[in-house]
């Protein structure tokens, strides 16, 4: 691998090291507390593990070494700051289940295309056991849950921030589609007589029509085109939607790859666009399905077997005719939807869950499925239809949602930061 699987980790904050001295085998204690904060200690070995690793990675980047003592700064504030967001995840109650780690490591190994024993092999060979990987994970994804509680699950993004986001020049730009162009233009001299604007129209004509008949567009553009591109086939490249005329713009969005437009005047004279290729703001038609259920969940009085055949109990009175939405409002403990019959409206399946999306897939329009468990409790569910819906522009806002929630937390995150740092009782002992 080109790079150390360590670095897919962040460095380890280590425990004290402790060496053997002598051959009275007796141990001395040669770590130190480098830092007081709050209610922890970090310790003179995690400084310097964190440093060690800073300077690999820098080295790695052929940068050239800060000052040791504006480095060791540097890193010392880092694990202050690191060390507070536990202290907070610890006295939030946040806890990482044995569960969720092996999965978090699981995926690390496969995005590194390696097994989980490949895995482990290559920790070791970098000099990371695996528990110590474990460890540091764990504390990632602490510091990550904190995050989310007390900064993301804050910022909030309005609709006229998204519209406004939208129709700005920066919105556009990030957004817009990426065309890759051709074009022909046949020139129209300032001051031209009406003959000489009639003459250049009928030659425009003319190219078109010899287009629509199967004409080569490159050999044209070379032949009678007047664009400083003309001897590359009319080609001008990839060009933002947000940077072209609207009227090019409107044309552009009807046209498949390989259509031409009509032609159309410009203040240079005539122009016929040919669309060559074209990527980003693609229609986004997503399957939708109308689905409802009940769902029933094991309790401190009801057992997980009991649970399942009162599920079953209640599949049987819908074959045997009875009212489903009557059934769900009686006895679903989904409160989303049990007042509306069990009805999840038309629903995205890849915001399901795997156990109820799998079951969906396979149940035909109209039929009731057998009952089955999900993370949830145990289910049975009705599909009343199925549909492809064009959300290309709820996918539009979507992402503008999301720059503007990056930019915010982005924000908001530092700011939190800065808060939480000066609020702690940090005594440095360096």
């Amino acid at each position: 691998m080109k790079n150390k699987l360590s670095d897919c980790l962040r460095p380890l904050l280590l425990g004290a090291v402790l060496l053997a001295s002598g051959a009275q085998a007796q141990f001395q204690s040669l770590d130190r507390v480098v830092a007081i904060v709050d209610n922890d200690v970090i310790m003179y070995s995690q400084l310097d593990q964190r440093l060690r690793e800073v300077e690999q990675t820098i080295a790695k980047r052929g940068g050239q070494m800060p000052p040791q003592d504006v480095m060791q700064q540097q890193v010392l504030e880092r694990l202050i700051v690191e060390n507070l967001q536990l202290q907070i995840g610890d006295r939030s109650g946040i806890r990482i289940t044995d569960e969720e780690l092996n999965q978090a490591m699981g995926s690390i190994a496969q995005r590194n295309n390696l097994t989980l024993e490949q895995f482990r092999a290559a920790l070791s060979r970098d000099g990371l056991s695996y528990e110590e990987a474990r460890d540091q994970v764990r504390r990632e994804m602490i510091i990550s849950r904190v995050r989310q509680r007390r900064v993301a699950e804050r910022i909030q993004v309005t609709d006229q921030e998204v519209q406004n986001f939208l129709a700005s020049d920066l919105g556009q730009m990030q957004l817009s589609e990426d065309y890759r162009l051709a074009n022909i233009l046949i020139p129209v001299p300032e001051a031209s007589s009406p003959d000489e604007i009639r003459a250049a129209a009928q030659k425009v004509s003319t190219i078109y029509d010899q287009l629509r008949s199967g004409a080569d567009f490159a050999q044209l553009a070379i032949s009678s085109s007047a664009s400083e591109n003309a001897l590359d086939g009319g080609e001008i490249g990839w060009r933002r939607a947000a940077q072209l005329p609207p009227t090019f713009v409107e044309l552009l969005r009807s046209l498949n790859v390989g259509d031409i437009t009509e032609p159309v005047r410009t203040p240079s004279g005539f122009m016929i666009v040919k669309l060559l290729e074209k990527r980003g703001g693609d229609a986004q038609v997503r399957d939708e399905v109308h689905v409802r259920h009940i769902l029933i969940k094991p309790n401190e009085i009801r057992s997980e077997a009991e649970t399942q055949r009162l599920v079953e109990r209640l599949y049987e009175r819908i074959i045997a005719g009875e009212d489903f939405a009557t059934l769900a409002k009686s006895f679903s403990e989904d409160p989303g939807s049990a007042l509306n019959g069990g009805d999840l409206n038309w629903i995205d399946p890849n915001t399901l869950v795997p156990e109820f999306r799998e079951v969906m897939a396979k149940t035909p329009s109209g039929q009731l499925s057998k009952p089955f468990k999900s993370p949830y409790g145990w289910h049975v569910l009705e599909v009343m239809g199925r549909r492809a819906t064009d959300s290309s522009e709820q996918y539009r806002e979507q992402q503008a949602m999301n720059a503007l929630r990056n930019r915010k937390y982005d924000e908001e995150l530092q700011a939190w930061l800065r808060q939480i740092r000066d609020e702690a009782y940090v005594e440095i002992k360096l």
